[in-house]
């Protein structure tokens, strides 16, 4: 799939000859502490260049397989494309192996090589039957014997298979190194190193370490032992100038200074918790949380109900006990104080407020993370609040059927405060024309989006403006047209004629009209909906009707059409009064009571 740098970890339970197998891989020994020598383990993250058969190079990072170092483990696993899951032949499938598979998964690493080491000294058939339970059928499995050399040819060809298919998993977004060593170089300075995540940096960029926003700057770039002017993705080395190496700690990031990265302790999640954790996770636990290389305690908060069951998906809050550079997308791996891996998490708003159960927080997360359009256009323009949004070539229809109105230039505000805004600029103007400075604050806008409503105000004839004021238009010949247009549409009921054909009946151009409804609806005769007009009573009626029937249940718009007994423009527009009023909110194909809905029926 990529040719572009490829990032391989490896996984499994300890003493499954994972170091071993690197070694016969690469030739290189990942083992560097005098501790691990001493213990014949893993303690450390180790890293190697792989040369695959076709000439590429992937890094490969070797992690500790002890239950004691699983914390590195899950740092190492944080920035690899794919994994290299080893199982010895003479022990088979063992609880490290569970848990760095769950890892795996939960870090979104979905596919890898199998090798079943050791092949010299048991069965690998039994080995491999059982590995194959626990990764299902598409990971090839490879017998090898690090020792022998029996099976490393075809465990290349598999990497090599592998690397053919896979694609930078970090590739999007603003580069970010996570540090997982530094040290000291005589005659050089300090040196990270780390996976880098998604775009590109160059020798000669500005960056800071965050948090605490050191700021220095790239001397120096080395990708497998090279020097490089720059690096995007794979394992890297970065010569900092400017930063002292006990200023980049493990866990830190080095980020491109201009980039506008700002750090948080709040991160809105949805959360996988694991099945076989043996019990729920309640709100307010206190889990580590595992981004990158850093390791952060911290709170969880469901946001949908005060426990999620084993095996369940919902959305939290995690409150972090320090700061961390994340982006929407990152996964998270969870521990619990018994040092279990107990699930992990998915960063849905890495920049949110603070909040809990009942804010609606849960709702809003869904929609982001559905990804629907239309939804989240909805949400858009509803947080946008009084500055409104610029949407160039937006569809109208799309933005009224979002709960907003398209304005001139692109400026697209809430319906409801647009009509808000209408509404107090026409009372600002009763007492007499204002200067357009003082018409745009009247209507409660932001600047751009008050200008604009101003200007359709304007085109339909509501006021007159020049390039110094705003007035009211003429009314002398109005108070006739206002009642004869409130009878007709008291009369229409639930079924009102269409704009043009109301101005038609009424003898009376597209202004002339506008103007007699904007006046009606300063009176509260009339409801705007869609792109129909209905008298008060009978859109409040429909709304009554409405809130009983949706109190049993979610319904289609054919149902509240039914409801209503009237056709489908009628409905469609109606359906958009309820949610613009705040009655309802628009899931799929069906309108459902917002939260609190019933209580402020009563």
């Amino acid at each position: 799939m990529s040719d572009g740098p490829l990032v391989l970890g490896t996984a499994g339970h300890v003493d499954h000859g994972k170091t071993a197998l690197v070694l016969a891989l690469t030739g290189r020994d990942t083992d560097r502490l005098p501790e691990e020598k001493a213990r014949g383990i893993s303690i450390a993250l180790g890293f190697a260049p792989l040369r695959l058969p076709s000439g590429r190079a992937v890094s490969l990072v070797d992690v500790p397989g002890h239950e004691r170092f699983v914390r590195h483990m899950v740092a190492g696993a944080s920035g690899v494309d794919g994994y290299l899951l080893c199982v010895a032949a003479d022990d088979g499938v063992m609880p490290q192996t569970v848990e760095h598979f769950a890892v795996l998964c939960l870090l979104g690493v979905a596919d890898g090589v199998v090798a079943v080491t050791k092949a010299d000294l048991g069965d690998p058939a039994l080995a491999s039957a059982g590995v194959r339970e626990l990764v299902g059928p598409a990971p090839e499995i490879v017998a090898v014997s690090s020792l022998t050399g029996e099976g490393i040819p075809e465990l290349r060809a598999a990497l090599q298979r592998l690397a053919e298919r896979l694609g930078r998993r970090t590739a999007s977004g603003r580069p970010r190194l996570f540090v997982d060593r530094a040290f000291s170089v005589a005659g050089a300075g300090t040196i990270v190193t780390g996976t880098l995540w998604g775009g590109g940096l160059d020798t000669g960029d500005h960056v800071e370490v965050v948090p605490g926003r050191r700021a220095g700057r790239v001397r120096g770039i080395e990708v497998h032992d090279r020097a490089v002017e720059a690096a995007v993705g794979g394992r890297v080395a970065l010569n900092l100038a400017g930063v002292d190496r006990d200023e980049v700690p493990r866990g830190a990031c080095v980020v491109r200074l201009d980039d506008g990265w700002r750090t948080t302790a709040l991160l809105d999640v949805a959360i996988d918790w694991l099945a076989d954790v043996g019990g729920p996770l309640r709100t307010r636990r206190r889990l580590q949380a595992f981004l990158g290389t850093s390791e952060v305690p911290a709170t969880c908060i469901l946001l949908d109900g005060e426990e999620l069951r084993p095996g369940e998906r919902g959305y939290a809050q995690l409150r972090l006990e320090s700061a961390v550079a994340a982006a929407a997308g990152d996964r998270l791996v969870l521990r619990s104080a018994e040092r279990s891996t107990v699930g992990g998490a998915t960063v849905i708003d890495p920049e949110p407020a603070r909040h809990g159960r009942g804010s609606g927080a849960a709702e809003r997360l869904g929609v982001i993370e559905r990804a629907d359009p239309s939804e989240l256009l909805a949400l858009r323009i509803a947080e946008a609040g009084v500055e409104g949004l610029t949407l160039a070539g937006a569809d109208p229809a799309a933005v009224a059927a979002a709960g907003g109105v398209l304005l001139p230039d692109g400026h697209a505000i809430a319906a409801t405060l647009a009509e808000s805004g209408r509404v107090c600029l026409i009372d600002a103007l009763r007492t007499g024309p204002l200067s357009l400075a003082a018409a745009g604050a009247a209507t409660g806008l932001g600047r751009a989006p008050a200008a604009a409503l101003i200007i359709a105000m304007s085109d339909d004839g509501t006021v007159e403006r020049d390039r110094l004021r705003v007035a009211l238009r003429g009314s002398a010949t109005r108070s006739a047209l206002l009642d004869e247009a409130r009878a007709v549409l008291d009369e229409a009921d639930l079924r009102p004629p269409a704009p043009a054909e109301l101005a038609e009946r009424l003898g009376v151009d597209h202004r002339q009209l506008a103007a007699a409804l904007t006046g009606l609806r300063h009176e509260g005769a009339v409801v705007s909906a869609g792109d129909l007009w209905f008298a008060s009573g009978a859109a409040e009626r429909a709304r009554r009707q409405a809130a009983e029937a949706l109190a049993a249940g979610p319904m289609r718009l054919g149902e509240l059409r039914d409801l209503w007994g009237v056709g489908r423009r009628h409905a469609l527009a109606l359906a958009a009064h309820l949610d613009a009023s705040g009655l309802t909110r628009r899931v799929g194909d069906r309108r459902v009571l917002r939260r609190g809905a019933l209580t402020s029926e009563q």
